[in-house]
């Protein structure tokens, strides 16, 4: 027997695929809009399972808010760049890689101390990125996710099957655990 719950989330954040290449046989032209900065409504579906029950469920769905908390704090209204990124110093001047605050769940944020002293415009224009170690594709970005809710629901010996993530209504990367 098996159970599986999934819940839903949804935050607005911008990216640009650096690395995008395109097959103009498949593609219909060369126009390398994913390039571009752009942002997306990206909705997340988390899929837990369980051979057996805990009081009746795989788990409270309350046992996910630490994620939607996640998402809210650290991810909507940013802009997630790859640290590999070729515009990296021009979209962000001034930072040395090196003095990025790293986080348990695999990103970085810019050092605001440096910016005190600095007009609010200067310090709003750093706060506004995550950084991560790799292109944040629908699907890079997916597994990203998984991991990130996988380190944390193991520790209630939940497992999550995989992670469906949305970029737009029509397009959806799947990732399994």
């Amino acid at each position: 027997m098996m159970w599986k719950i999934s819940k839903e989330f949804d935050f607005c954040y911008g990216h640009r695929v650096w690395s995008q290449t395109l097959d103009v046989e498949f593609s219909l032209d060369g126009c390398l809009k994913c390039r571009h900065l752009h942002g997306h409504q990206g909705k997340i579906l988390v899929y837990l399972e369980a051979t057996k029950l805990n009081d009746g469920m795989v788990t409270d769905f309350k046992h996910l808010n630490w994620f939607k908390a996640f998402l809210d704090d650290v991810l909507d209204h940013k802009f997630i760049l790859d640290i590999n990124d070729p515009l990296f110093s021009t979209l962000l001047p001034h930072i040395d890689k090196n003095e990025l605050i790293k986080y348990d769940e695999n990103y970085y944020l810019v050092n605001l101390t440096k910016f005190n002293n600095l007009e609010s415009h200067i310090k709003e224009l750093y706060e506004g990125y995550v950084i991560v170690n790799f292109v944040p594709t629908s699907e890079n970005l997916s597994a990203w996710f998984l991991n990130i809710v996988q380190n944390k629901m193991e520790k209630l010996g939940i497992k999550v099957s995989h992670v469906e993530f949305l970029e737009t209504p029509k397009s959806k990367s799947t990732f399994y655990a």
